[in-house]
């Protein structure tokens, strides 16, 4: 298992080899640097963890500095394990995007989903709302009914209800890469990836199809 830390930058299009058009994902993956490499020895697992982008020193604050320093590493915007990391690696090392990754594999994306406030049942559930003839006024986008009357005489666990959507941790599984721009530490990814642009990323080794499948 492989995998990196990065920034979303957007989506562009691109043609691949047979001239098609292919909607993809900008995502830069890089400079990642190894601050820790743990092992089963030492932490109990093994696990590499990586930094991503640079962060002031003032603004880490007094935990964290004193892991820089023990790993004699610069502070990072953004820290991430990686358990059972198949490159070998020590800490201060740089790992590139092409080191992972390479056009045809596959990759999941995990990000945070965009916020969008407090929202009603058909927009967050896709509800397709009351009827808007014969009298039923006020009713075109609410729920409805939510329980039952005397028995049990309670909602049940897990109803749709309107409330806050988004904003919350999802992984989009199976993306194909289509490019790897390793000069640029740029990965093209065929699809959609949580997040606006400017949100923090991992991209990783698919968990449910391997290279070979590619």
């Amino acid at each position: 298992m492989v995998g990196l830390l990065g920034k979303k930058l957007g989506q562009t299009q691109v043609y691949d080899d047979a001239g098609k058009l292919i909607c993809v994902t900008a995502v830069q993956c890089g400079p990642n640097r190894v601050i820790q490499c743990k092992t089963v020895e030492t932490d109990g697992y093994d696990a590499v963890q990586l930094g991503f982008g640079s962060q002031k020193a003032h603004r880490v604050n007094k935990p964290m500095t004193g892991h820089y320093e023990k790993h004699k590493s610069a502070p990072a915007q953004r820290i991430r394990e990686f358990r059972d990391f198949e490159l070998e690696v020590k800490p201060g090392d740089e790992v590139k995007p092409g080191d992972c990754f390479a056009a045809g594999d596959w990759v999941d994306a995990i990000g945070t989903s965009k916020g969008h406030g407090f929202q009603g049942v058909m927009k967050r559930h896709g509800f397709g709302g009351g009827r808007a003839t014969h009298g039923a006024k006020g009713w075109k986008r609410r729920p409805g009914s939510i329980g039952q009357g005397s028995t049990p005489g309670t909602v049940r666990r897990g109803q749709p209800m309107p409330g806050h959507m988004g904003q919350a941790r999802r992984t989009v599984q199976n993306l194909r890469v289509v490019r790897v721009m390793d000069a640029e530490q740029v990965v093209l990814i065929s699809g959609a990836i949580p997040g606006a642009v400017g949100d923090y990323v991992v991209i990783r080794g698919a968990k449910k199809k391997k290279k070979a499948d590619a």
